[in-house]
């Protein structure tokens, strides 16, 4: 007989934008949750993309119940994802955004936590690192129980240029970027592997200094160029923040390279900001502090300086 008290996974998206939609497309034909509540400032759009996605549920690998509700469907959720805000407009950086987004963030949670929401939050809205911190602020939340989508995006983006790069399954390629969701990122290039190889021993004519330097800045400036053809990015973000829900929900224990909070770790503290961080049902476990090379530490440090400087005038 079926369990009618079994716990079923609620997911509350907020923001039914291009990503967010992304995101609930992909979480729908994954098979994630049971439950997916749409969120949206338009009700109107959110109970729209609600009934057509709907319609595509015969399809889906397994059942999920999606509706459009309200802040007050946060109670019981167990994530909630935050896409909502303005986008990046060509030209403009991710952290241009700030201001703006930061006093959209602060209603937003403000509500989310008036209903009694007790889950864990998840940011993708940019700058991600920075809006991190203020949903952590403004929620009161533990520190492992908010998340930013960090740079799990550009770690992909890496990890297949460089499968690419090597006619090799972007699964067999180990790579991270980590700082900055943004223009002072780096690559750990001394960490980086292309199945049980590793870059750094790799005969040059395979790969040499100026080629990754190539390939590192086209992952960089991947949104610049995509905003420039196509107005935005959504895809491969939706796509990561499934990734992230399945890594809690299913209680993976991986490692991603999400916004965490670092205190102490990699010398720096008080500052969200994408590194190698254990997923599990509770948020983040632990930060994985890697040992970077003399270069990689002054790239990071140098990212931390730049967000910090960013938030001055909004935290």
């Amino acid at each position: 007989m079926e369990n009618r008290n079994k716990k079923v996974n609620r997911v509350v998206l907020i923001g039914t934008g291009a990503v967010g939609c992304s995101y609930a497309y992909s979480m729908i034909n994954q098979g994630v949750a049971e439950e997916l509540v749409l969120i949206d400032v338009n009700e109107a759009k959110s109970e729209g993309e609600a009934m057509d996605l709907n319609h595509g549920i015969p399809f889906a690998p397994s059942p999920i119940n999606v509706w459009s509700g309200s802040y007050q469907d946060c109670e019981s959720a167990d994530l909630v994802v935050i896409t909502a805000g303005l986008a990046q407009k060509p030209g403009e950086t991710r952290l241009e955004l700030v201001e703006k987004n930061t006093k959209i963030f602060k209603q937003i949670v403000k509500n989310i936590m008036a209903s009694g929401f007790d889950g864990i939050f998840l940011v993708a809205t940019n700058p991600v690192d920075i809006l991190t911190y203020v949903t952590w602020k403004e929620s009161g939340l533990p520190k492992d129980r908010v998340i930013g989508s960090g740079t799990v995006l550009d770690s992909a983006r890496l990890r297949f240029a460089l499968g690419q790069h090597f006619n090799m399954d972007t699964r067999n390629v180990h790579a991270y970027i980590i700082g900055e969701h943004g223009d002072t990122e780096l690559p750990v290039w001394s960490r980086a592997s292309v199945g049980v190889e590793r870059l750094e021993e790799l005969p040059a004519g395979k790969l040499n200094n100026e080629c990754l330097e190539n390939i590192f800045v086209n992952v960089r400036d991947a949104a610049y160029h995509i905003i420039e053809r196509k107005g935005a990015t959504y895809y491969g973000i939706g796509m990561s923040l499934v990734r992230i829900t399945k890594a809690i929900l299913n209680n993976e224990n991986c490692i991603l390279t999400v916004s965490s909070y670092l205190d102490g770790q990699y010398g720096q503290e008080d500052v969200f900001i994408g590194v190698p961080a254990v997923i599990y049902r509770g948020g983040i476990r632990e930060v994985i502090e890697i040992q970077l090379n003399e270069k990689e530490k002054e790239q990071f440090n140098h990212s931390v300086t730049v967000l910090k400087e960013t938030m001055k005038p909004v935290i």
